[in-house]
């Protein structure tokens, strides 16, 4: 198998074979070893590998170039793993643009149960940022287990993969380029720490650039190994709405926070939902909900649930709007309340009160509870 790696790699570097064509020999010949070993007529009859392809193979000379490869990756304990290999992430298997190797450097399970993807824009607002972090909070008291995926990038990417460290879940950045780099460099200490309590992921061999072209393809991976996929803050343009369009390709459901029709942040997002294509999202609970996936223990449910003491009410009062003060005297009056009975209480738009309802979240008023009900925040005034 260490030869057959060799060959493995070597084969990912020859020219005008791509994932679907390696896909094809592998499962045709069983090991890249075989590939190599076969001459150039019997690997054109092969159907879906032409002569160009066949020579190119029987041309290839860049073993060393491979070595050079397996030593490094054995060097920084990254793991290749082949569409064969019981490591690689089922999620991607049913798609034919999924890679037939990825190179990962980390500990988290990519076939844990629930994987979310978290997307977003490279310059977002405090708005945008709190309630992420608010909300992959609350995720994590229900389920310490699910894995956050995101892109390392600027922003959303990187304002998730810190609110998944901070709430001890994994989280796992998908890259655009080869493992011997970190793009952006000032996230190296990032990746570390992600290394460390989830990994690094990759399609791409070592040497590869974070170019441009990269980047649609390191989305569909983010959108294909995530159970469901949410936006954060985005504009109407931009890698964010495309890696929308890959996760309603690939089935996947599509989750978006709402904006004000002026926040041009927002703007995406507000677009996806008017379109029927992503779930106004709220919160944690509600994505629980919605996604189907069971309840913590009774006794953690018991213990997110129970009703925390009310302070005065009537203090800061001023920092509030007259919506948002219906909001707290409906959760004051019952301990706890579902978004849905508070829809049917409030004169508001489902958009509307998601808003008043953010609002509360940021000045720490309210917390959201699983089963999308809203309880008080400790000490909230």
């Amino acid at each position: 198998m260490e030869n057959d790696l060799l060959y493995r790699l070597a084969l990912t570097h020859v020219r005008g074979i791509g994932a679907h064509r390696m896909k094809i020999l592998l499962r045709h010949f069983g090991t890249a070893t075989a590939i190599f070993q076969t001459a150039p007529h019997i690997l054109a009859g092969v159907r879906g590998i032409g002569d160009t392809q066949a020579q190119a193979i029987a041309g290839f000379k860049d073993f060393r170039g491979a070595e050079k490869e397996r030593a490094f990756l054995d060097r920084y304990k990254i793991r290749t793993i082949f569409f064969t290999d019981p490591e690689y992430p089922t999620r991607l298997t049913g798609n034919r643009d999924a890679p037939a190797a990825l190179f990962y450097m980390g500990t988290a399970n990519l076939n844990t149960a629930k994987i979310i993807a978290v997307i977003g824009t490279r310059t977002p607002t405090e708005y945008g940022k709190n309630i992420l972090e608010g909300f992959i909070a609350e995720l994590a008291h229900a389920f310490p287990e699910l894995l956050i995926v995101s892109g390392l990038a600027y922003g959303i990417d990187a304002a998730a993969h810190r609110a998944a460290l901070g709430n001890r879940l994994p989280t796992v950045g998908v890259l655009g380029h080869g493992l011997d780099r970190i793009y952006p460099s000032p996230h190296a200490g990032l990746s570390r720490e992600m290394i460390k309590q989830g990994g690094l992921l990759t399609q791409f061999n070592i040497g590869t650039s974070p170019d441009d072209h990269n980047f649609p393809v390191r989305n569909r991976i983010v959108a294909a190994m995530s159970d469901a996929v949410i936006i954060a803050e985005t504009a109407c343009q931009g890698g964010s709405m495309l890696t929308a369009e890959n996760a309603l390709s690939y089935q996947k459901k599509l989750f978006a926070f709402p904006g004000r029709n002026s926040d041009h942040k927002s703007a995406g997002c507000n677009q996806l939902i008017r379109d029927g294509k992503a779930r106004l999202l709220t919160d944690a609970g509600q994505l629980i909900q919605e996604m189907g996936w069971a309840v913590p223990p009774v006794g953690t449910q018991a213990a997110l649930f129970q009703r925390q003491p009310v302070p005065d009410a009537t203090l800061s009062d001023t920092a509030l709007s007259d919506d948002e003060k219906k909001i707290l005297q409906f959760i004051d009056e019952k301990g706890m309340i579902a978004h849905n009975e508070l829809l049917r209480k409030h004169v508001l738009s489902h958009g509307a009160l998601a808003l008043a309802v953010f609002t509360l979240k940021m000045k720490k008023r309210i917390r959201s509870l699983p089963g999308g009900m809203y309880g008080r925040c400790p000490g909230s005034p």
